[in-house]
């Protein structure tokens, strides 16, 4: 009964606030923002460059002319394996870079959470805080590496085929990859985020309060 009077007493934040003091802290740390959304768009560019480019080479081969359906068969032959491998690869390293920047601004940000949890911010809110942060750069930086991605590519096939490479681009699973590589990477910045955030929140404010960085 007591703690249930005690939670009662605490303050509630809204979800604008926790969104606000989010783009707050990104603007503050805007080196440290930019090397996470930087790591999360080439990860997705790389997965967006792989996906495009399987797609790409597909519509050649069913409908291309038969000189470039040849030389396609005889690249795709046996690097399907290395790219899901490669790309696998990438996006767990993206996800350990984004949990070690991540466990790097909690230790930074001791006393401003102790103050936020003595001014009775609940521990859901702060792992809503440092969520709604990563999720914030794995938009970004997904939509950025999509476009990257995507862009190099098409330029690639275009120098290699020419203008025609544009008559084979099938268009609408082009828009379906992309959105699947946006999700997928705003995926793994919230996974990358998870930890660092229940850490925080498992902070007691005094000892918070006085550690020193």
């Amino acid at each position: 009964m007591a703690e249930e009077e005690k939670i009662k007493r605490q303050v509630v934040l809204s979800h604008k606030d926790a969104f606000k003091i989010s783009l707050r802290n990104i603007r503050i740390r805007f080196g440290r923002s930019i090397i996470v959304t930087a790591s999360i768009a080439l990860g997705v560019a790389f997965l967006s460059s792989v996906l495009v480019s399987n797609l790409i080479s597909n519509a050649l081969m069913e409908r291309g002319p038969d000189e470039i359906r040849v030389v396609l068969q005889a690249v795709e032959e046996g690097s399907h394996s290395r790219q899901i491998w490669l790309v696998t690869l990438s996006l767990i390293v993206c996800v350990v870079g984004i949990t070690n920047s991540m466990l790097m601004s909690v230790t930074e940000r001791c006393k401003e959470i102790g103050t936020m949890k003595c001014l009775g911010a609940l521990n859901r809110f702060i792992i809503e805080l440092f969520i709604l942060e990563s999720s914030l750069q794995g938009v970004i930086g997904s939509l950025a590496g999509v476009f990257i991605g995507t862009l190099g590519i098409v330029i690639l096939n275009f120098l290699k085929h020419g203008g025609m490479i544009f008559r084979f681009i099938p268009y609408l699973p082009l828009l379906k990859y992309s959105f699947f590589a946006v999700l997928l990477g705003i995926t793994i910045s919230v996974v990358g985020a998870v930890y660092p955030a229940y850490l925080s929140s498992r902070m007691e404010p005094a000892e918070a309060i006085r550690r020193e960085v």
